[in-house]
């Protein structure tokens, strides 16, 4: 669009789009059955070596839709306490995962370090947050969250309720608001740089199967190799589907103290695309006492982008956590 409108209007479209978000993620194609074996069945962000995907979705054969797409799965569903924001405002955000018998969940198994990550992105793939809310007590959960520009956001939290079989990743929509301006999804390029780093993008995303990403971090031309732990790991891979958002969630081949793994200048990754299609890649990494987050577009197979117009340019500015 080339001029603002408002977010009201674009809501009503908004509902025709994604009202059938789940739906339209079976028909793109589903993840295949290797990511899912290894992610939910193996304990879903489970470290140490692998040959397979660890994300929260499967191979082409798979029946299961992929992750992120469904506010409530296998009983459990994603209850936010809010579902408008202010731009530019400091939020205590809440909400609660409500089980089979409708009651807030209290307990969970932790996922790499943490019993809940909270992850934020807008439906154009800028605004990435990564958090990691605290329990305000009888099931409830509290994060304090900063949405800078007007726009709809998908919500993701990736859990595992005492009881529950596998990881599930919820989502929900949240509407900040104000004039929206969306914002172009960036080109492929093999370097991102954020906060003076340089990280270099090795290998790419297959549909349907799994494939070695390899991200290597720089400063000031030199490899740094004394990454630091974050999350149980020197890295953090986030990728969302371009259009519905569809979300794979994978981390590094090897974890700190394995005896194999180096930290860095190299973190690999074994990922499975759902489809063909444009993905932005969010990798967090933790170096000098300090989070940061590289950011990718990479393309699967015969990607068909659609064209996207804007008054405004994308948003360089670091991530940090």
């Amino acid at each position: 669009m080339n001029s603002a409108i408002k977010l009201g209007a674009y809501v009503t479209g908004l509902a025709v789009v994604f009202g059938g978000a789940a739906g339209v993620g079976k028909v793109v194609g589903p993840v295949g059955a290797s990511a899912e074996t290894a992610s939910h069945d193996g304990g879903g962000h489970g470290g140490g070596k692998s040959t397979g995907g660890h994300g929260g979705e499967g191979g082409a054969t798979a029946s299961h839709t992929p992750g992120g797409l469904q506010v409530s799965e296998d009983g459990y569903t994603l209850v936010p306490r809010r579902t408008t924001l202010t731009p530019g405002k400091r939020t205590d955000f809440r909400f609660t995962i409500n089980g089979p018998d409708g009651k807030p969940v209290t307990g969970f198994k932790p996922l790499h370090g943490k019993r809940l990550h909270l992850i934020v992105a807008s439906r154009d793939l800028s605004g990435f947050q990564h958090l990691h809310p605290s329990e305000a007590g009888g099931g409830v959960w509290t994060v304090s969250v900063t949405i800078p520009k007007s726009g709809v956001y998908r919500f993701f939290t990736d859990v595992q309720p005492d009881g529950a079989k596998r990881q599930l990743t919820l989502g929900t929509d949240v509407f900040v608001q104000g004039d929206l301006r969306t914002t172009p999804l960036p080109k492929p390029e093999r370097v991102a740089k954020v906060d003076g780093y340089e990280v270099t993008l090795s290998g790419g995303l297959t549909p349907g199967k799994s494939t070695e990403l390899t991200l290597s971090v720089s400063k000031d031309g030199k490899p740094v190799t004394d990454l630091e732990p974050y999350l149980e790991a020197y890295g953090h891979l986030v990728a969302l589907r371009q259009g519905d958002l569809a979300y794979l969630h994978v981390h590094p081949d090897g974890e700190p103290g394995d005896g194999e793994t180096k930290p860095g200048p190299g973190i690999t990754f074994f990922a499975e695309a759902p489809s063909s299609g444009a993905y932005r890649l969010y990798l967090d990494f933790k170096h000098a006492g300090k989070v940061r987050t590289a950011e990718f577009t990479v393309h699967a197979g015969n990607a068909q982008v659609p064209v996207q117009e804007t008054g405004g340019g994308h948003d360089d500015t670091p991530h940090t956590h």
